[in-house]
């Protein structure tokens, strides 16, 4: 965390306690390495912005992953997991330390704290050979792991630069294949006497969505369908969907729409150029070029937008593909545990958006199937609410271990099983800080419990409220029907009560870390 933050020395007061609290529970890990060789091998597969609603396994109308749908035919898919703040680098941290933002430290893109305890320390102390491959974006260097190979900052699509504690090196070729590469370079070369904590993160589908020759040619001539809430008009509800900037309509610009800039422009007015947001556009139809506008400017760009992103998706499904029979094919299938998940979800024109940050279900789920032979039944499917805090307990049940009392989260292990347990959480609460951010979207924080949802844009002291059996879209805002008021009251008490049970005392409400979120470590060489 930046030190301009107000919150810091507090922050650091905190993570000190919480290293000091974990020491005594590393050391018994530690005496306990020895046992690890029946525990089992974790592979935790992660991509960046895959909606749910982009994998065939979750009903996708508009694409076909066979390799993640075999994830869940050979394991359970899980459909109500939920990030807590839907942003890559707050989930990541999440997803590290089983904490939310306001205890880890990391509520919009600052720069993680590597010396606060994670499931990595934990993992590694117990005698797993601990890795991370790909994607870390936290703005620090990872901690916890015996080996790491990562991009800076976002990374690129092609030809990308990984570093490690070495230096670093561009690799030639695709990213989403070199992630794959690395991935399985890393099982091959582990040691044989250890249990494995793989993280394996591509950079893909992210924004710009780039996609690889092979990829792009096989969605080129698709016609996407559309979402039935393209053009949704936001009556009814708050002033944040209107104030936002991730319209598909109005904010895409020419960079994500790969539209060649005119020759003969310097660097710096190429990349102005490239960041407008065009209005009109001309295309080559049939050998014909014309300019269009309008509806059918509208309907290019959301054609343009959805071919690139599901190209990246369908090389992400081919290299999972890669992986998992790497993994049969020697010998690991059985004892290994395989999560395929996204950091968070992600918007693929429904409400006529783009991007994530926003409570509403497609940016709030994330998708997650797993396969553990022998202790998961295939072909199983989960209605358990489930949270990102959730994956470090997770991780640390299947090694056998107990979860650190500051963690906010709960094994899955039993839901894994089929036996989802009687006390399990009925709601989740979300927060979401990042105001202005990227794209003017409202600070908020809500709650979501099996059936209803209710959201607070506190900066604007703004209400929405969805029935999501009845309205799983989201198009109607029902917090001021009078028929709904006693419901609200009583989504208000579970609001305010998950918030006070979980300590958010607004620790960055006011005042956040400096973002740093694409500050890339100095160039290094090997």
């Amino acid at each position: 965390m930046s030190d301009h933050s107000s919150h810091d020395l507090s922050r650091r007061s905190f993570i000190g306690t919480s290293a000091l609290a974990a020491g005594a529970l590393l050391t018994g890990l530690a005496a306990d390495a020895a046992q690890t060789k029946s525990r089992p091998n974790i592979l935790f597969i992660m991509t960046d912005d895959h909606a749910a609603q982009a994998m065939s396994c979750y009903g996708s109308k508009i694409n076909q992953t066979p390799n993640l749908d075999r994830i869940a035919r050979e394991g359970m898919r899980m459909d109500h997991v939920f990030a807590t703040n839907a942003i890559c680098t707050p989930s990541r941290a999440t997803i590290l330390t089983g904490k939310y933002s306001h205890l880890n430290g990391v509520p919009i893109f600052n720069r993680f704290d590597g010396s606060q305890p994670t499931v990595a320390k934990y993992l590694q102390s117990a005698g797993y050979h601990t890795a991370m491959i790909g994607k870390w974006h936290l703005g620090s260097d990872p901690t916890g792991f015996d080996t790491w190979n990562i991009l800076p900052g976002q990374g690129v699509y092609n030809d990308p630069v990984f570093y490690d504690k070495d230096g670093s090196t561009q690799i030639k070729g695709y990213c989403t294949d070199i992630i794959a590469d690395l991935t399985i370079r890393t099982l091959k070369e582990r040691p044989q006497d250890k249990p494995f904590f793989i993280m394996s993160h591509h950079k893909a589908p992210h924004r710009e969505w780039t996609p690889d020759e092979k990829h792009r040619k096989q969605f080129e001539n698709l016609h996407i369908p559309e979402p039935a809430t393209l053009r949704d008009d936001y009556a009814g509800r708050t002033d944040a969907l209107r104030e936002q900037k991730q319209s598909v309509f109005r904010d895409l610009t020419r960079a994500d729409l790969k539209i060649v800039p005119p020759a003969g422009l310097s660097p710096e007015d190429q990349k102005q150029w490239l960041a407008a947001k065009p209005m009109e556009v001309e295309i080559e139809s049939d050998g014909v070029k014309k300019t269009i506008t309008g509806r059918e400017l509208e309907d290019w760009k959301y054609q343009r937008y959805m071919r690139d992103y599901l190209a990246c998706v369908q090389s992400v499904d081919d290299n999972v593909g890669r992986v998992l029979d790497w993994l049969d094919a020697n010998g690991l299938r059985e004892n290994t545990i395989v999560i395929y998940t996204s950091d968070q979800g992600f918007f693929l024109g429904e409400h006529g958006l783009f991007d994530k940050r926003f409570m509403y279900e497609e940016s709030l789920q994330m998708p997650f199937v797993v396969r553990w032979p022998g202790f998961i039944k295939p072909g199983t499917v989960s209605k358990a609410i489930g949270i990102n805090c959730d994956f470090a307990p997770t991780f640390l049940d299947a090694a056998g271990r107990p979860t650190p009392a500051d963690m906010q989260g709960r094994s899955f292990l039993p839901v894994w099983q089929g036996h989802t347990p009687k006390d399990w959480r009925h709601a989740m609460y979300y927060r979401y800080y990042h105001d202005p951010g990227d794209h003017n979207t409202r600070a908020h924080y809500g709650v979501r419990t099996e059936t209803h949802k209710l959201i607070y844009f506190w900066k604007k002291d703004q209400w929405e409220c969805y029935d999501l059996v009845h309205d799983p879209s989201e198009m109607h805002n029902i917090y001021s029907d009078p028929t709904a008021q006693s419901l609200v009251a009583a989504l208000k008490r579970e609001l305010y009560r998950l918030k006070k049970e979980l300590k958010d005392d607004d620790q960055f409400a006011v005042t956040q870390p400096e973002d740093s979120s694409y500050v890339q470590p100095p160039p290094r060489k090997r």
